[in-house]
């Protein structure tokens, strides 16, 4: 990412700042969490939220790493698709960027898909707007001021801003360019030339750094979880139900799981 790219975006979150952070308080009031505290574990926590709203969410590795997550709204239920080919923490933040879409954007989803492309911070408003929800929801300011003056402050005389950097997205579980924006939304790093070199550090550089700091390496790899035969052993349930009670044939039920298999395949890549 460039450097005035970036400019462009923190500009984007500070204007509409108190707009989003009243969405982030509203959605702690939906999982019944106090706004002060911080979301961990946002899997456990928002899929039960979305069960209630009638979404599924469904992890399974895409053929497409460039896709993040996928959201499609239905006739009766709707779905959220994580890529799981892709990191956790790029997970996490997906998960997160799609609740934007789904509880807040202006212009809701009714019925169709919505796709989030992998790291890419559109110029696109809702875009812009749903990353910036995910930041504050994974990076509350308050937690994340005092976590990143902790790590500056223990910092070592062989460490570098790299490695605050890399510890932040250790604890918060978020991917790296998330980590640093957050720190330059909240004007906790200077600009200039470190901002420059800091952009065009390398998810191997990342690695390394996680490495050497005795971090949990296991954010930075993709888990390839697949809960899809979960998914199709739900549907399965739900069409027996409704042909006992005569709202569904057989024929029906079984044309839906052969569509279902046939999608699952093609993003998968099988």
């Amino acid at each position: 990412m460039e450097v005035e790219r970036l400019k462009k975006i923190i500009e984007y979150g500070s204007k509409n700042c108190r707009r989003i952070e009243n969405n982030v308080q509203d959605f702690y009031a939906l999982i019944g969490i106090d706004k002060r505290s911080e979301l961990r574990s946002p899997m456990q926590i928002i899929r039960t939220l979305l069960e209630n709203m009638n979404y599924i969410v469904i992890e399974m590795p895409f053929r497409d790493k460039e896709i993040g997550a996928l959201c499609y709204n239905g006739d009766a239920l709707n779905y959220v698709f994580l890529n799981t080919a892709l990191p956790k923490a790029n997970v996490n933040f997906a998960l997160c960027h799609e609740v934007y879409h789904i509880f807040y954007q202006e212009k809701r989803l009714n019925r169709g898909m919505d796709l989030y492309m992998n790291e890419h911070y559109y110029e696109y408003e809702e875009e812009l707007a749903a990353n910036s929800f995910a930041g504050m929801l994974l990076m509350p300011e308050q937690s994340y001021r005092m976590m990143c003056q902790k790590f500056k402050g223990e910092a070592r005389e062989d460490d570098t801003i790299l490695s605050v950097v890399a510890k932040l997205m250790n604890y918060y579980e978020v991917p790296y360019m998330a980590a640093l924006l957050r720190c330059y939304e909240l004007n906790l790093f200077e600009a200039g030339q470190v901002l420059e070199e800091l952009l065009h550090v390398s998810s191997e550089d990342v690695r390394r750094e996680f490495i050497r700091l005795w971090l949990d390496e296991s954010i930075l790899d993709a888990s390839k979880k697949d809960n899809y035969a979960r998914f199709e052993q739900l549907v399965k349930s739900c069409g027996e139900k409704y042909q006992a009670e005569e709202y569904l044939n057989a024929r029906t039920v079984s044309k839906a799981l052969q569509n279902m298999r046939a999608i699952y395949k093609r993003i998968r890549g099988e």
